[in-house]
């Protein structure tokens, strides 16, 4: 991951709106959901939340795609992921040997996340 594509994720992530929209995102796992549902979990207008997905999905964090008349939104793991690793990719010395390193970099790399969401 290039420095410039990291500060853009984390600029991203940086504002209360569009961290509960990306964690909530996460937490749907790869079926993702629907613009109505998160705007309705969240209580987000939907100018408001359109703003803030564009945000997101213009950092490269979440994806979206259109099943029939409904955008349903994804989180994208594989950025997650990356910018996880760049983050930590100088922990221990960069050989993730010594102490936690080498547990904490098999905690960032979620297999399974949860499809379900509570209302």
């Amino acid at each position: 991951m290039e420095k410039s594509d990291a500060i853009a994720g984390l600029a991203a992530l940086a504002h209360e709106t569009r961290l509960d929209v990306f964690r909530l995102l996460v937490q749907a796992g790869s079926g993702g959901l629907a613009v109505g549902r998160i705007g309705a979990t969240l209580g987000l207008a939907s100018p408001t939340l359109s703003f803030h997905l564009t945000q997101l999905k213009h950092a490269g964090l979440i994806d979206c795609r259109r099943e029939g008349r409904s955008l349903i939104y994804t989180a994208d793991f594989s950025a997650m992921t990356a910018l996880l690793d760049y983050l930590t990719e100088n922990c221990c010395a960069g050989d993730g040997t010594d102490g936690d390193c080498g547990l904490m970099a098999d905690a960032c790399r979620p297999e399974h996340p949860s499809p379900d969401i509570k209302d």
